[in-house]
């Protein structure tokens, strides 16, 4: 019903930015809130940034300041850039969206980043 497809991630260096984007396939509903989560191996899936379809945007504190998160609503695509990378910020991205209140995810990309 829903499908997410992320791109962008791979190797950057600490210091460096990262652009990700996710584009969602809605079969059925309305994209109330897309976003990223993170998740390294040993430890819980973290919200790392959320916009609603209203604009609203919450981001982890670990990289409120240095990201950005935003959307184009029209081409039901979520982005993700985030500066000053630092090698805590390695970990598999994962897009979110919510469309009639059930949360879908997508794959994941993985990001590495290098000291």
């Amino acid at each position: 019903q829903v499908q997410l497809v992320e791109s962008g991630g791979g190797l950057v260096q600490a210091g460096g930015s990262l652009n990700l984007s996710c584009v969602a396939s809605v079969r059925i509903g309305s994209i109330t809130g897309m976003g990223w989560y993170r998740q390294t191996p040993g430890k819980q899936r973290e919200l790392v940034a959320f916009i609603t379809s209203g604009g609203s945007t919450t981001y982890a504190d670990s990289v409120k300041g240095r990201s950005t998160v935003s959307t184009d609503n029209a081409k039901k695509t979520v982005y993700l850039q985030m500066n000053s990378l630092k090698p805590e910020d390695t970990a598999v991205y994962c897009c979110t969206a919510v469309v009639v209140l059930q949360w879908y995810w997508g794959q994941g990309t993985q990001v590495t980043v290098s000291s």
